[in-house]
């Protein structure tokens, strides 16, 4: 379970969420709203990427305050430009680079590099150039990352603004099937069809918290 009880944030002197009490407990959670509305902040503070200034976030009882290894462990990040994760030279490296920060033996990292790259389609480039790769290849590859540290939740962060629609397409499907929890902050709404729950984030604040169908619809009735 995530939980947020009291949860506010501010750059400087600007508040950017402010009285945040939400627990997301649903398989498929989007988060929307508009450029600015602290949706992105919101997301960070899921895995403690950002603290919050005031108010308690906690993954699986675990506070990302005082316990950002565990929720780090628990909760992996897509950021929206996959150019910001990948570090490595060859796509086999940077997969593999994530891996050795967990401590593991060299043969269990081998086997879970190949695992990841086979299962996400990016078997044939393992020896290939990172920054080579197209923009749909290139966030598989930050995907795939991701979740071959093994994490409960993935959190991703308007992962396919970037992308044309065919990767789009193609990112949406790989993360309609995973078996995480996944928390998806998106400006595609249609992408959020099947989704359980679907959080609205307006001038900082959680304005609305229902199915997509309600959620846009509160969405829409805000931009009005």
């Amino acid at each position: 379970m995530i939980r947020l009880r009291g949860v506010s944030h501010r750059y400087a002197t600007r508040d950017v969420l402010c009285g945040i009490d939400v627990d997301l407990t649903e398989r498929r959670v989007g988060v929307i709203g508009a450029n600015g509305s602290g949706k992105s902040t919101f997301a960070r503070l899921l895995n403690g990427l950002v603290i919050p200034s005031e108010g308690v976030v906690e993954v699986g009882g675990f506070n990302t305050r005082t316990d950002g290894r565990e929720v780090r462990r628990q909760v992996g990040f897509v950021f929206t430009d996959p150019d910001a994760q990948i570090v490595m030279p060859t796509v086999a490296e940077d997969v593999a680079f994530g891996l050795r920060r967990l401590g593991l033996s060299r043969v269990e990292v081998a086997r879970r590099v190949e695992d990841a790259l086979r299962r996400y389609g990016l078997a044939e480039y393992a020896d290939h150039p990172a920054h080579l790769l197209s923009g749909g290849e290139k966030q598989l590859l930050a995907i795939a990352g991701v979740l071959a540290t093994e994490p409960s939740i993935l959190v991703c962060d308007e992962p396919t603004t970037l992308l044309d629609l065919r990767n789009a397409a193609m990112v949406t499907g790989l993360l309609a099937e995973l078996p995480q929890q996944v928390v998806l902050v998106t400006h595609h709404l249609d992408l959020l069809a099947g989704f359980e729950r679907v959080l609205v984030i307006h001038e900082g604040r959680l304005a609305a918290d229902a199915d997509p169908a309600g959620a846009v619809a509160a969405y829409r009735k805000l931009l009005a």
